[in-house]
């Protein structure tokens, strides 16, 4: 009884493994071979990446994004403490004032210069005519002639008091700008749009001049990165249609356009695999996703994803069923 049901389980199980594998011949048997002009190949999905980094030298007062987070452009990312620069910014506005007063105490003394000036230019006017007309001695009209000399004097420092007044307060106001300017780089905003891959500092750490923030990728900035032969690379035009089959949803079939291709042949990455040799030297392609297809689906999009690109050799060939495009 016991050798039986062996015997049966056995049967059995080359009856189940006969059957998968003929379901899995039929499976290859009804997908329809590619045509000789279309190649398929391995990628990977890479969205453009971009860091936020502080121009300034400071202590990070807060992070205001967490991984994941998708950001607004123009959207505070991170603040650093500016109760330094606060205070040499009320410095500078002081500075301000002062000068500010300086100048209108310049153009009140050059004022009275040139009033000064028109007094002792009128006084010299009478004593000449007076002198002409033998009413006025000698000494009276060279003592006139001296006070515009000197009145003339008066004013040219009163004019060089101005301007030096006007210097003052366009330094100290240029001073106030260059603090303004620091206190603005010191809030770290996002210049586009993007979702948050890497927090890189915490509240409390300090960060040197450069130092980064926070990586974002840009959602709308898309490609899959493939990897081509020199006979195949060679074929493809900037611009030129692809289609991209993703891992994760094999039901959809993504438009694309060859954005590069590179100049020089390169070693291909372990973690793309081709049908030939790893150690053949391939060119590096790139093929970009619509901004307008990245948009509509933009919390699906993610980078590292995997899937097959789609390439033809002859762009005058028409794309066969199973590559047509099909969006979600």
């Amino acid at each position: 009884m016991a050798t039986a049901k062996r015997v049966l389980l056995a049967v059995g199980l080359l009856a189940v493994l006969a059957g998968g594998g003929y379901a899995y011949w039929r499976h290859l048997d009804a997908a329809p071979t590619l045509p000789a002009y279309v190649v398929e190949t391995n990628g990977r999905v890479e969205a453009q990446q971009f860091d936020i980094a502080s121009k300034v030298a400071g202590r990070v007062l807060r992070v205001l994004v967490e991984e994941g987070q998708m950001v607004e452009a123009g959207a505070v990312v991170a603040r650093l403490d500016d109760a330094t620069m606060q205070a040499q910014l009320r410095a500078a506005e002081a500075q301000i004032q002062e000068a500010t007063q300086a100048v209108a105490q310049a153009q009140a003394e050059l004022a009275r210069a040139s009033s000064m000036r028109q007094l002792a230019q009128t006084e010299l006017g009478r004593t000449q005519t007076l002198a002409q007309r033998g009413y006025a001695p000698t000494e009276q009209l060279d003592q006139r002639r001296a006070a515009l000399e000197v009145a003339d004097a008066t004013v040219a420092t009163a004019e060089a008091g101005q301007r030096r007044a006007a210097a003052t307060q366009a330094a100290a106001q240029a001073n106030a700008a260059q603090v303004r300017t620091v206190l603005q780089d010191m809030v770290l905003t996002a210049p586009r749009a993007g979702r948050v891959l890497y927090r890189l500092v915490r509240d409390g750490e300090v960060v040197a001049a450069g130092g980064r923030v926070a990586t974002l990728i840009d959602p709308t900035d898309v490609s899959m990165i493939v990897f081509l032969p020199a006979d195949q690379a060679g074929k493809q035009a900037y611009g030129a249609e692809a289609r991209l089959v993703l891992d994760p949803v094999p039901q959809y079939v993504l438009p694309a356009t060859v954005s590069f291709v590179a100049p020089e042949a390169q070693f291909t990455p372990r973690q793309v695999e081709t049908a030939t040799e790893r150690g053949n030297l391939m060119f590096r392609v790139k093929l970009r996703i619509p901004e307008t297809l990245l948009r509509a689906h933009a919390e699906q999009v993610k980078g590292g994803v995997r899937g097959l690109a789609y390439l033809r050799l002859d762009p005058a060939q028409p794309w066969p069923d199973r590559l047509q495009v099909r969006l979600p």
